[in-house]
């Protein structure tokens, strides 16, 4: 059992799987909850962006976000909430990354691969060629 302070309010609190903010701050995030899916069921509302729901339910973006990553929002019925890459803040629909960020993050990754594969190529090279020039002084 961990102890933290919540992040809202600075309370203490006890952080579970489900929960990661104090009783008061959750209960508080639930009503905000209700606001926003209220808003965003009422067929008027269902292609509303995320700055329209900001401003029309005066729930804080980072919230809406967090209901989103959380599963308790599917963008899926509502095509214009979206939430940000978190490496450049496009809108997506699901991960962490945008496309072009992923791809990005998998050809740096890749760069990273070869290189290193290279390197120790190189390595193992060196120490055939040490080997080798060892045995020829020897004999």
């Amino acid at each position: 059992m961990d102890i933290f302070n919540c992040p809202s309010c600075n309370s203490l609190f006890v952080m579970t799987k489900f929960r990661d903010v104090c009783d008061a701050c959750y209960k508080e995030e639930e009503a905000k909850y209700d606001k926003v899916y209220a808003y965003i069921r009422k067929k008027i509302n269902r292609t509303a962006s995320m700055m329209q729901v900001v401003k029309d339910t005066g729930v804080e973006e980072i919230l809406i976000i967090k209901f989103v990553k959380t599963g308790k929002l599917r963008i899926s019925q509502f095509p214009n909430l979206g939430i940000p890459c978190e490496k450049c803040g496009t809108q997506i629909k699901s991960g962490r990354l945008c496309d072009n960020c992923g791809d990005s993050l998998r050809a740096d990754l890749q760069a990273f691969e070869d290189e290193e594969r290279r390197l120790t190529d190189n390595l193992g090279n060196d120490k055939k060629n040490t080997y080798y020039m060892k045995d020829n002084q020897e004999g």
